[in-house]
């Protein structure tokens, strides 16, 4: 059952996304936003909470909080799934397997996923979408050692992270993010309904469980306009690093 702090995000997530409240602006008092919903200021805050965490709305003591964006942001704090993250944005995540195929591991996939040479993987196209549009084109490496869970899942599942949770307790705890640019190839300008050439957000990932046994390492490719990535650091704590290509 949905939690009315859960409601109530939603609603406000909503009318930031339609430009009811544009970047920039400020939402209404929480006296009047508690009055319009009939909750307690506890309740509300919940929810700004909520939205904070997501990197649309910030605040500073004294004043009311301040639209900071349209799209709900993923932050490098936290290690969530493409399908949990669209859904606390209050999206419908989908996706199709475009294609799979089992295969020996090369030495820079054996190196990522701390196998031996030759050791087999599961290679793994798909395409990701949000409401029905193509989002993320992921082509994903999985070990030999977990390729059997991923193979046996339904090329439509929603969320391959709760899907191998479910069916054979696996949980993916860690993760290391590498972003830059690219240009889109063939395959992603087809996939991603975008010009052959446009600029793509990669993020090259390699996730863990708890135990640092490596699950995944991913090449994955995001449709320009459609994904805000977070950071948030200070001088005591920077969750970024710098590094050379």
């Amino acid at each position: 059952m949905t939690r009315r702090h859960e409601e109530i995000a939603d609603e406000l997530r909503r009318a930031i996304a339609e430009g009811e409240y544009p970047v920039g602006a400020a939402l209404p008092s929480e006296s009047e936003l508690a009055a319009a919903h009939g909750v307690s200021r506890g309740t509300l805050r919940q929810a700004f909470g909520t939205l904070q965490s997501e990197g649309l709305i910030g605040s500073r003591q004294g004043a009311r909080r301040v639209v900071l964006a349209a799209t709900p942001s993923q932050s490098f704090t936290e290690l969530r799934s493409f399908a949990q993250w669209a859904r606390a944005g209050g999206r419908t995540p989908g996706g199709r397997v475009l294609s799979a195929r089992r295969g020996r591991a090369t030495e820079a996939e054996a190196a990522q996923l701390q196998l031996a040479p030759d050791d087999e993987v599961l290679h793994v196209r798909r395409l990701r979408t949000l409401d029905g549009e193509p989002v993320l084109l992921e082509r994903t490496v999985y070990a030999g050692w977990c390729a059997e869970a991923v193979a046996s899942l339904p090329d439509d599942c929603e969320s391959v992270t709760q899907s191998l949770y479910d069916a054979v307790g696996l949980v993916m705890s860690h993760g290391e993010h590498h972003l830059d640019a690219v240009p889109a190839g063939t395959v992603d300008a087809r996939e991603l309904s975008v010009r052959r050439g446009s600029p793509l957000l990669r993020v090259r990932r390699t996730t863990t469980t708890a135990e640092g046994r490596p699950v995944e390492t991913s090449d994955d490719r995001y449709r320009p306009g459609t994904v805000v990535f977070t950071v948030r650091n200070s001088v005591q704590a920077n969750p970024l690093a710098r590094t050379s290509p």
